[in-house]
């Protein structure tokens, strides 16, 4: 191996289900558009504290972490670097509040979502909304868990 060692950057975001839909924010940094809240893991914590974090800081909801969805880890899902994320799907009551890194937050449905899209959000709400109409999970991930999965995984 040859060069500086490097790993990926790991994440969270949170799919906060409330009333009306799911909840979405703004960025009100690069890249630019709409996102799952969530962000960076930071050093001594754990993945679901974060996710608690993450959603108070962007939204001022208090989330309850109803289960683990997915790890999307394609290298180029991020286009400011390699990233992994951890999803969650948590449950909120009341409605959001952009604060810290959102601009806007919004609650949306499956068939109201606002554009554009950053990083490969499209691809988990594609994901989540499959799961929430009666995909399993083993049929809903098996493309990204066969051994040529790199080539087929979708890409942002």
């Amino acid at each position: 191996m040859s060069g500086p060692y490097r790993n990926p950057l790991p994440t969270v975001d949170i799919i906060i289900e409330v009333a009306g839909g799911i909840v979405l924010i703004e960025r009100r940094n690069p890249p630019h558009g709409w996102a799952i809240p969530g962000g960076f893991l930071d050093w001594g914590e754990t993945v679901e504290a974060c996710a608690l974090r993450e959603a108070r800081e962007e939204t001022g909801l208090v989330v309850r972490l109803e289960e683990l969805f997915y790890v999307y880890s394609h290298p180029e899902r991020d286009p400011r670097h390699h990233t992994m994320t951890t999803v969650f799907i948590a449950s909120a009551e009341g409605m959001p509040v952009a604060a810290d890194d959102a601009k806007n937050a919004g609650v949306f449905s499956a068939d109201a979502l606002p554009a554009p899209l950053v990083f490969d959000h499209g691809q988990i709400l594609s994901d989540y909304f499959s799961y929430r109409q009666g995909e399993n999970k083993a049929s809903l991930f098996r493309r990204y868990l066969h051994p040529d999965s790199a080539a087929r995984t979708p890409v942002p």
